[in-house]
C-alpha cells in the first residue's frame, strides 16, 4: 500500500505497508468479492507489518499457527473493506471534490508535510493526486454508510445511563483535585551551585512580576520550561498523589487564585497559582452522562457491526480462490 495510504488514515482497518517490499511477488487473483477482485501483491501489502511484528516481537512456540490466523483475519478485513465500499456505492453517497481535498489538507497540516511534498513522495511510489483523491472517496463513502447504517440506528435512554452509573458507582469516584497554572524553571542536572542561585534569583524576579500584576500566563508563556508552557503554564486538574510532593502540598493548600512562592524541587524552582479545585467524592452523574453514553455506544456499535456485515456477507458473492 502507497505512502499516501498511511497519511489518509480514516477507517480503523486500513493496513499501513509498502507495495514495493512485495514487487517481486507474481500477482494473482486471490479473492473475487462481488464485481471486485483482491490480488496476491495487495494481500502481501495488508499482511506485511503484521509478520514483520510476529517476527520482531513474538516469542511462542506456534509462530506457523499464529501466522496462519493472522493470514485468515487480514484476508477477511480485506473482504469486508470491499463489501462496505460496495454497499457504500449502492447508497448513491456524495462526496464533492471541495470535501476530499479539505481532509487531505488539514491531514498533512497536521502532520506537518507541505503538499509538494506529498505529491512528490507519491508520485515516486507510482501515485497520483488522482489515486489519493479516489481513495479519500472511498473511505469517505464507508464512513457515511457506516453512519447510515449502524450508529444513527443506535439508541441510548437515560435510564442505560442511569443503570450503568448505577452498576459501576466505583468507577466515578473521584479524588480531591486542584488545577494549576505553572512556572517551572529547570535545573540542569550538571548545574552547580552558582548556577543554580542564578536560576533561583531569576525565579525570584519572575515571581515578584506576577505578584505586581503581570498576567501569570504570559510570564508562563514567556519563561516556563515546562510542557505546558504554550498554554499560559495550564496544568489542569491534578488529583492528590500525582504532583511532585513539594509542589503538591503547596497546591492544596494554597487558596483560589493566589500565588505560591518560589517552590525548589529536584526539577527545578516552581512558582504556582491555583485556578480551581474540587473534593473528592462520587462524580455526579451530569457531570459523566456523555462519558457513559459513549461507552454504551461504543458497545452497541461493535455488536451492530458485526451483525450487519455477518448479513451483508451472506448476500454477497465470495470466492477465495
Amino acid at each position: 500500500m502507497k505512502f499516501y495510504k498511511i497519511i489518509i488514515l480514516i477507517v480503523s482497518f486500513v493496513m499501513l505497508t509498502s507495495a514495493s517490499a512485495f514487487s517481486e511477488v507474481v500477482d494473482k487473483i486471490i479473492a473475487v468479492v462481488n464485481d471486485e477482485i483482491i490480488t496476491m501483491k495487495e494481500f502481501n501489502a495488508a499482511l506485511g507489518p503484521y509478520l514483520k511484528k510476529i517476527e520482531e516481537t513474538y516469542k511462542g512456540g506456534d509462530k506457523e499457527k499464529l501466522i496462519e490466523d493472522t493470514r485468515a483475519i487480514v484476508l477477511q478485513r480485506l473482504i469486508d473493506n470491499l463489501l462496505i465500499e460496495y454497499e457504500a456505492k449502492k447508497t448513491g453517497a456524495n462526496i464533492k471534490d471541495e470535501e476530499i481535498m479539505n481532509i487531505l489538507k488539514d491531514t498533512l497540516v497536521k502532520r506537518k508535510i507541505s503538499m509538494d511534498d506529498f505529491l512528490k513522495k507519491v508520485e515516486q511510489d507510482g501515485g497520483s493526486l488522482a489515486d489519493v483523491k479516489k481513495d479519500i472517496k472511498s473511505q469517505l463513502m464507508r464512513m457515511k454508510l457506516m453512519r447510515w447504517e449502524i450508529k444513527s440506528k443506535i439508541m441510548i435512554s437515560d435510564q442505560e445511563i442511569g443503570k450503568y452509573y448505577d452498576q459501576h458507582r466505583e468507577e466515578y469516584e473521584g479524588k480531591e483535585a486542584v488545577r494549576i497554572n505553572q512556572i517551572l524553571l529547570r535545573i540542569p542536572p550538571d548545574a552547580d551551585a552558582a548556577t543554580k542561585t542564578k536560576i533561583r534569583e531569576n525565579a525570584r524576579q519572575i515571581h515578584k512580576s506576577a505578584l505586581g500584576g503581570t498576567p501569570f500566563e504570559e510570564l508562563a508563556a514567556k519563561y516556563s520550561q515546562g510542557p505546558e508552557a504554550s498554554q499560559g503554564g495550564d496544568v489542569g486538574f491534578i488529583e492528590k498523589g500525582v504532583m511532585i510532593p513539594a509542589v503538591e502540598e503547596v497546591a492544596f493548600e494554597l487558596p483560589l487564585g493566589q500565588i505560591s512562592d518560589v517552590i525548589e524541587s529536584d526539577m527545578g524552582f516552581h512558582i504556582i497559582k491555583v485556578v480551581d479545585k474540587r473534593g473528592a467524592g462520587l462524580k455526579p452523574i451530569a457531570t459523566v452522562r456523555d462519558e457513559i453514553k459513549a461507552k454504551l455506544e461504543d458497545e452497541k456499535l461493535e455488536k451492530r457491526y458485526d451483525e450487519w456485515i455477518a448479513s451483508v456477507r451472506k448476500k454477497a458473492h465470495i470466492e477465495i480462490r
